[in-house]
């Protein structure tokens, strides 16, 4: 059964075909996540058949199993791996996500690639989150014994983003559990730290809802962007600065998002069905 691996930043993904896979499930996916067990990596991304002919049909896991709706470092990988492919060519194209349709472009001869994430919306109805409509923009919430600021989004994924004096991974480690699983964020909540360098560098530390700790992230790039910018915090342009490294990140007046990033081809083989025996 074959596989390619690639990473986003140090973000890595194994991208499977359907007609490879046809029975692939959560037990699945855990054990091909699994770095001691399995092949490794932060989720896997299944490309699948394609519901009509004009969008590329991406579905996105966890490494817990769970199902993602939109990924932007995934994004980026899965483009590379249709361009790799020969499926794709260097004009833009569109792939479909339950989290919303996208259009992709390779640049660079692989080495970049450049997704237009569509718009972000900070609407609890969207988003989604607890209690009456609203835009849910500096608001607090008890993790642990702290009391922390948040503003939430979703870039069709949803986003706790923390403004922080200093972005920490320790902070992430502790608070991302807590807020992910607070019950505002009815579908669980990617949570990203974010620390303004000045107004065109952010930094941030990632807890991602089903990952953990994170060492990149295109949509919490997006999303820290976007809130930043609600904010009045930096320009329409910035750099998004992770431990895993940078992506450039362009908010427009509607908050419709485009990101560009690098993306590194690892590796590509076969799985064996021993390794998945009793997932």
């Amino acid at each position: 059964m074959r596989f390619a691996k690639y990473h986003a930043l140090g973000n890595d993904y194994l991208v499977l075909e359907e007609s490879d896979w046809p029975a692939l499930d959560a037990p699945i996916v855990r054990r091909l996540c699994d770095r001691h067990f399995g092949i490794g990596s932060d989720g896997v991304l299944l490309r699948a058949a394609s519901r009509n002919g004009d969008a590329h049909l991406l579905r996105i896991f966890n490494p817990d199993g769970s199902e993602a709706e939109k990924s932007g470092n995934g994004l980026r990988i899965f483009a590379r791996y249709l361009w790799d492919h020969g499926v794709v060519g260097d004009e833009s194209f569109a792939v479909s996500t339950s989290g919303g349709d996208v259009r992709c472009r390779v640049h660079e001869g692989g080495q970049s690639v450049s997704v237009e994430m569509g718009r972000a919306s900070f609407h609890s109805a969207s988003i989604p989150g607890s209690g009456p409509p609203h835009e849910v923009l500096r608001e607090t919430l008890s993790a642990g014994s702290r009391t922390i600021e948040f503003s939430a989004v979703t870039i069709g994924n949803p986003h706790c983003v923390i403004l922080s004096e200093r972005a920490r991974a320790e902070d992430a480690k502790l608070l991302g559990p807590l807020v992910e699983s607070d019950p505002r964020f009815p579908n669980r909540t990617n949570v990203q730290l974010l620390e303004v360098l000045d107004r065109t560098n952010l930094k941030i530390e990632i807890w991602e809802r089903g990952a953990g700790y994170t060492l990149a992230s295109g949509s919490s790039s997006c999303a820290a962007a976007a809130v930043a910018r609600r904010l009045g915090l930096c320009e329409a342009a910035v750099t998004v600065h992770m431990p895993g490294g940078q992506l450039a990140i362009e908010v427009d007046e509607e908050f419709s998002m485009r990101m560009t990033g690098a993306v590194v081809r690892v590796a590509e083989g076969r799985a064996f069905a021993d390794a998945l025996e009793g997932a």
